[in-house]
């Protein structure tokens, strides 16, 4: 098997120093820098782990590629070009799993950094203000937290927040029930009661025709409770005009996004300067292990492909998106 080992965010040289000390079959030769690779070569790449927009459709396009999976990085798989790969029968597996404890442990600390005051009173620090808060910091006990998928993020972010005694409702595609939320409504029915009266929202929906713009003006509008929103899904999931139309008319308590859209955020956007909005760099799901955790699907799959050509773990469903 040819494979090409793509860095994609990551930094190129750890990430081949990185995978060349991987037990891999003596059988497998590796490629690591796709973009000086002659189309000849490119053509014979049976298995491409990460994505580089400039080499993967590139491959894609060759008439002779043999190309028959591809390995994410990523859970999201919303760039690759899946109608594409549906087409050309190619296999698409992702990292679903990995991120589900970074990301849930990012939630928890925004939804506290809000409770409990942490987000004001770093801000004053930065202009040496001692200041007191203007209202009296809130504990979470007892909050409405309305959590949108109930895969591995938001199971997890459910397990924590009971922890905190909250009440967990999930949102899903079907309303199917699923462990650690105390209810569970149905993507369609949100006009409902839990979403209504959400003292927090969290969006870890992946990015599907469905999920895109699905945080617009219409869904401002159902909330009653001027809760918090945290985006740690995908940026277009949310139409950023209308969002900062409900920061600017109470309609939200606050906002906190590792995800946006664009991304980056541009220095002009409002959403800078607002002092009940938290935005971080799309980072909520990295941490130390991150290589080794991804690699380590990778290897899994990579014994059962090189066993029949099928995967064990995590493949994407091309038609869904996830």
């Amino acid at each position: 098997m040819n494979i090409l080992v793509l860095a994609g965010d990551f930094d190129s040289q750890k990430v081949s120093q990185a995978f060349k000390k991987l037990n891999l079959p003596t059988t497998n030769q590796l490629f690591f820098d796709g973009r000086t690779m002659s189309d000849e070569a490119l053509a014979k790449i049976d298995i491409v782990l990460g994505w580089d927009p400039k080499v993967v459709p590139k491959i894609l396009n060759l008439p002779t590629s043999r190309l028959k999976w591809i390995q994410a990085y990523s859970a999201g798989v919303d760039y690759y070009p899946l109608s594409r790969l549906a087409q050309k029968d190619i296999l698409l597996s992702n990292v679903s799993g990995i991120h589900a404890e970074p990301i849930a442990e990012n939630v928890i600390g925004m939804i506290l950094g809000f409770y409990r005051g942490l987000h004001t009173a770093a801000i004053n620090q930065s202009h040496q203000k001692w200041q007191l808060p203007t209202s009296r910091p809130q504990v979470i006990t007892g909050k409405n937290l309305v959590i949108f998928g109930t895969g591995h993020i938001g199971t997890r972010i459910a397990e924590l927040a009971q922890a905190f005694k909250m009440k967990v409702t999930g949102v899903n595609h079907s309303g199917h029930p699923t462990d650690q939320f105390t209810n569970i409504i149905a993507i369609d029915q949100l006009n409902s009661q839990p979403v209504r009266d959400a003292d927090i929202i969290v969006n870890t929906l992946p990015l599907t025709p469905q999920t895109k713009g699905l945080y617009n003006h219409t869904f401002f509008k159902l909330v009653q409770n001027r809760p918090l929103f945290i985006s740690i899904g995908r940026g277009p999931s949310t139409v950023t005009d209308d969002l900062i139309a409900a920061l600017q008319a109470g309609q939200l308590g606050g906002a906190a996004l590792d995800v946006t859209d664009p991304e980056p955020l541009p220095e002009n956007s409002p959403l800078w300067q607002m002092p009940n909005v938290i935005i971080t760099p799309h980072i909520s799901g990295l941490y130390q292990n991150y290589l080794k955790d991804a690699f380590d699907i990778f290897l899994k799959n990579l014994a059962q492909f090189e066993e029949n050509g099928t995967l064990i773990k995590n493949q994407v469903d091309l038609k869904s998106g996830y």
